[in-house]
């Protein structure tokens, strides 16, 4: 009988004993898994629900309860700089290629646990070529009551072929618990890896409206200083004549070299935020080469979404991630509890045993054996008992961490809820300081023509104007960063998207 005939004989036999394991394999050992409810509540912010904010740079930005998010929320902007720049992040961003490998990674390990359900086959073959000495022939037949002195064997050749199964019935359900546990591991990377394309998209966002502000806070800081340069020079040639004293100078001296050192500040600050978009794309600072943004390029959306707090927590990647943790945390305590349970085990071998391969297949040479076993352990020194009631501690400090998720989440939902009625007031009553300067500026400016204020009063005017500006600028970048920053908040439409699990498997070689 060849070796695998006999195998055709004994799988059958394992699987016989796998099926009648399945009813206890069904009932694994440990708690199941529940997701936790979602919180109940009546609005995201304290008192009525929000509505409408007030007008400011010409919008009014309405809330939409319940309403949709779009997975390429940044184009509301309406930036096609903008849009070209994300593509570019998503495309060539190295964070993302690690976290979509992890991904990749987590999901092999599923497959390879998977295996354990199934039995293992091996093969070998052996080929041992031998010659016993006299010496050990001689005691072999003292052993047995024959001399065997002055016998001589020559060299011989011994092949071993052997087949080899086992097979270990899950009865209590600890692989599936460890497949379990592994598969909320790869949930876990999954939204991780969501997470990542959302934050990196928010953060290219809200990067490219700090470059904005920070162009024209430079803008206005420069035409300061230059006022306040002509200012200076004014007063120069006034001391020069005797007209003013020399304290006066000194001052605007001082007033211009403050100005001045508020300029590098920005300067360096917009360096770094371009520096910023450059690694977002995967591009060294020097190639780096997109256009420039200003805040004009940049358009408020005017319809903001307000999810429902029950979908927060389905759209959240952050919340989803906890749960998955959550979800391995409750899987391991099933392996736990499983690790502290009889195991049985099946196996067999059978091979061929000869001296000449010709006659390896011979019915002679067969050899063969089926071995079956229990094993429950008795004393592991409570090495077991505290490795599940630690199992327990890790599922308590996942559910407290979940529940943490939960909190901040709805924190960070308030608060881009709260900050964008403020930041329309802000930018409300900077427009008003800025009309209100602007307006000083020209009658100043009418009156200097008249001869009833100094050229000088025209100049501080120009100042007041300017630092209004500033005002202004830092309160519109405000407004458009908060916007984002509630997108962001609420998910950012993430389930629309199909691109992450695409980008992610054509990686696979």
């Amino acid at each position: 009988m060849k070796p695998m005939g006999f195998l055709s004989r004994v799988v059958p036999l394992v699987w016989l004993v796998a099926v009648s394991a399945l009813p206890l394999a069904g009932c694994a050992v440990g708690p199941n898994y529940q997701p936790p409810a979602p919180p109940v509540l009546a609005s995201l912010t304290p008192g009525a629900p929000l509505g409408v904010t007030q007008k400011a740079a010409g919008v009014v930005q309405t809330f939409k309860p319940g309403a949709d998010i779009s997975g390429d929320w940044w184009t509301l902007f309406r930036s096609p700089e903008l849009n070209n720049l994300i593509d570019a992040a998503l495309a060539n961003n190295p964070t993302l290629t690690a976290s979509q490998q992890t991904l990749v990674e987590a999901e092999e390990n599923i497959r390879a646990e998977q295996g354990s359900f199934l039995p293992t086959i091996s093969g070998s073959f052996q080929d041992t070529r031998e010659r016993i000495s006299s010496a050990e022939l001689a005691s072999q037949g003292a052993g047995a009551g024959a001399s065997g002195a002055g016998v001589v064997i020559p060299p011989f050749t011994f092949y071993d072929a052997q087949a080899s199964l086992s097979y270990t019935p899950d009865l209590f359900g600890g692989v599936r618990r460890q497949v379990e546990s592994l598969a909320a591991q790869a949930d876990y990377q999954h939204y991780e890896l969501e997470a990542a394309y959302l934050t990196l998209t928010a953060d290219v966002v809200t990067t490219a409206v700090s470059e904005a502000s920070l162009t024209g806070q430079i803008a206005a800081t420069r035409q300061i200083i230059a006022i306040e340069q002509q200012q200076l020079d004014i007063l120069n040639k006034q001391f020069s004549l005797g007209g003013v004293p020399m304290a006066n100078v000194l001052s605007e001296q001082a007033t211009v070299a403050s100005s001045r050192a508020t300029l590098p500040p920005l300067e360096a600050a917009l360096a770094q935020a371009r520096n910023q978009l450059a690694d977002y794309v995967g591009a060294l600072p020097p190639d780096f080469n997109a256009a420039d943004f200003t805040l004009d390029s940049l358009t408020l959306p005017a319809d903001v979404p307000v999810s429902v707090p029950s979908a927060i927590v389905a759209q959240r990647p952050d919340i989803a991630a906890a749960a998955a943790q959550l979800h391995e945390a409750t899987a391991n305590v099933g392996v736990a509890t499983a690790n502290m349970l009889p195991q049985i085990s099946l196996s067999a071998d059978v091979g061929r045993q000869a001296l000449t391969t010709g006659t390896l297949f011979t019915p002679q040479t067969l050899a063969w054996s089926l071995v079956a076993g229990i094993t429950q352990p008795i004393f592991e020194g409570g090495t077991l008992d505290a490795k599940r009631k630690a199992s327990v501690a890790a599922l308590r400090v996942a559910a407290a961490q979940y529940q943490s998720t939960v909190l901040s989440a709805f924190q960070n939902v308030a608060d881009a809820l709260q900050a964008l009625q403020y930041d329309a007031a802000a930018l409300a009553a900077a427009q008003v300081a800025e009309a209100a300067a602007a307006k000083s500026l020209t009658v100043t400016e009418d009156q200097v023509k008249l001869g009833g204020q100094p050229f000088t009063a025209e100049l501080t005017a120009q100042t007041s104007y300017q630092n209004a500006v500033i005002a202004r600028v830092k309160a519109q970048a405000t407004r458009l960063s908060d916007t984002a920053a509630l997108f962001q908040a609420l998910g950012g439409g993430w389930w629309h998207r199909q691109d992450v699990k695409q980008q992610c498997c054509g990686l696979i070689p």
